[in-house]
């Protein structure tokens, strides 16, 4: 069905999502742990960590390619990196918002706010190109907010949701819809290591700014060595590198279907390690909004 491209695109792509889905149960625990001083680790303290310990890495995947001369794609421009620094503020926000939503509402109800990037994505096209949406985008949009009102468990309201944490959570899929829309139109010709380092770059900016105004606390250095490489890891050095290297290979359609995995590993993450009640009708919207990524992205023209 898929060349051997597509193939590799596919695998990498999903293992990328698969990482992206395991984040927020980490960050759940990394929550609910102390430090050596007794106290609960606080947002800022967990995301300075994660970009930290990433950037760090980022940077030293790219050094071996640069030395092994494996890269062989276009250096960065300094007009690039100033544009990748930009777009990765709104991969900072991004981190902040979605990491403060969690502490508020179950993950597997932040995970699907997130995926509002779906609707929000047909919504900002469609301010950009200044034209309607197609039929299938349409459609797609409707089962998606049909799906979120499932997975959210809002009709029959067995949830007691927190404002705060649904507003932060719907702030976090507005600044993945920013980060994707430009991602995907920047500097795309350098090598995906070099992309996540600048990227992370502007990240850090904003999550430092963050930290500064609001750790109040002295703080622990402990969250480095207990949960902030594992963090890193799934949150700003394995995703990133993947899905920028497996995209080309699959395309944005296909690519986007493979990743909508994200959806269903974090809430199965939840499900059984955080022993989060996931009822029937929400895994019914979570595979609602499932079918609708995949709706808008199969190309139903005959070639």
């Amino acid at each position: 069905m898929f060349g051997n491209k597509a193939l590799k695109g596919v695998f990498l792509v999903g293992l990328g999502a698969t990482s992206y889905g395991m984040l927020a149960t980490f960050v759940k625990l990394a929550y609910a742990d102390t430090s050596s001083q007794g106290l609960h680790y606080t947002t800022a303290e967990v995301i300075t960590a994660q970009f930290i310990i990433g950037i760090f890495l980022i940077l030293l995947i790219t050094l071996f390619q640069k030395n092994k001369k494996i890269n062989t794609s276009i250096k960065a421009s300094s007009i690039d990196i100033k544009k990748l620094m930009l777009v990765g503020t709104s991969t900072g926000l991004t981190s902040i918002f979605y990491y403060l939503a969690v502490k508020y509402i179950p993950v597997s109800i932040g995970i699907v706010l997130l995926m509002q990037t779906v609707w929000m994505g047909v919504l900002l096209e469609m301010f950009l190109d200044k034209k309607v949406p197609s039929k299938i985008k349409i459609v797609s949009v409707i089962i998606v907010l049909l799906g979120t009102a499932l997975a959210t468990n809002l009709f029959f309201n067995k949830i007691a949701l927190n404002f705060k944490g649904v507003v932060l959570g719907l702030l976090a899929a507005v600044s993945f819809t920013t980060t994707m829309f430009a991602a995907n139109k920047v500097a795309t010709s350098i090598s995906p290591a070099q992309r996540s380092l600048y990227m992370l770059l502007g990240g850090g900016v904003i999550v430092f700014i963050f930290a500064i105004f609001t750790q109040h606390t002295p703080f622990n250095y402990d969250i480095f060595f207990k949960w902030g490489i594992l963090i890193a890891l799934f949150g700003t050095v394995i995703p990133p590198m993947l899905l920028n290297a497996g995209f080309p290979l699959t395309g944005i359609g296909l690519g986007s279907i493979v990743s909508s995995l994200e959806l269903p590993v974090s809430v199965t993450m939840a499900f059984f390690i955080l022993n989060e009640n996931v009822i029937l009708s929400q895994w019914i919207g979570i595979m609602l909004i499932i079918l609708a990524i995949v709706i808008m992205n199969i190309n139903f023209k005959k070639h």
